[in-house]
């Protein structure tokens, strides 16, 4: 189901910039017992996100109108939001801030039925040959423009494999194709620094919050894949899965080790009852 302006609709203009040049940004919230999770955190990262591209940003009171409307009481369910600039001409110049018209698209989904052992026995990664591209401007925000995503996760067929590793400029591990990755080393809990590239993803902001209440510390910094291979402990997150271990990297083995199981532990209470969700 979808909704484009706050209409129900199945189609989009032809010249929306979102489609002629992916001009704009996405959210992806997972709907848990009638809770849109983290649902102010994602509304701040929308908005710093068209702040930054230029793009008038949408009202959250609507936004969480139509995701109601929407959701129509559902208990479990993806929301998905897309902000584009709108309709413009042939052309990368886009028309004046006071003079855009962004289109607003909210689609509804069902809530994926990940294995419940990932987050008990941990996944198998692997490294991506696909390279982040590095921009100070687009660092951080979810942007429209993923073709870096869709090429690496296409680099791998085998279903056991559950995520890719991408590295970015100077051989930096900087994400996964659909999360943001942490490991630990001698009770440290080390996460890329996304000035550069990457997604500044929403569970990462409350896992380095819920680090610092759990009183682990923490390093943001550039990291090779030599500093990950000599890790005690690795783990990705995204909003939909929580944290999941990394049993197996390549042909390496990690332990899921008593840092990670603390974290997920703190995770899994976060997203039962969290301040900045909000009730459909």
């Amino acid at each position: 189901m979808f909704l484009l302006n706050g209409i129900k609709a199945d189609s989009l203009s032809l010249q929306d910039r979102g489609l002629q040049y992916g001009d704009g940004l996405f959210e992806t919230i997972a709907v848990r017992n009638h809770q849109l999770e983290f649902w102010q955190r994602h509304m701040q990262r929308l908005h710093d996100g068209c702040r930054r591209l230029h793009i008038p940003a949408p009202d959250s009171e609507r936004l969480l109108a139509e995701a109601r409307q929407l959701l129509d009481g559902r208990a479990d369910a993806v929301l998905k939001i897309i902000i584009t600039r709108g309709q413009g001409g042939r052309g990368y110049r886009a028309p004046a801030e006071s003079e855009s018209k962004p289109s607003r698209i909210l689609a509804a989904y069902d809530l994926p039925g990940y294995p419940v052992e990932n987050q008990a026995n941990g996944i198998a990664a692997r490294y991506c040959d696909t390279r982040l591209g590095t921009s100070t401007t687009l660092a951080g925000i979810k942007h429209l423009n993923r073709l870096e995503q869709v090429l690496a996760r296409s680099e791998w067929q085998d279903e056991s494999i559950f995520e890719g590793l991408m590295l970015a400029a100077h051989g930096r591990v900087t994400e996964g194709t659909m999360s943001n990755l942490f490991f630990i080393k001698a009770g440290v809990l080390h996460t890329p620094d996304l000035s550069n590239s990457g997604v500044v993803g929403i569970m990462r902001e409350v896992i380095l919050e819920l680090a610092h209440k759990l009183k682990i510390p923490v390093e943001i910094a550039h990291f090779s894949t030599a500093d990950l291979s000599v890790a005690d402990e690795v783990f990705i997150s995204n909003s939909l899965i929580g944290a999941w271990p990394v049993r197996q990297l390549e042909d390496q083995q990690f332990s899921i080790g008593p840092v990670t199981k603390k974290i997920i532990s703190a995770v899994n209470a976060a997203c039962l009852k969290d301040v900045t969700h909000e009730a459909i």
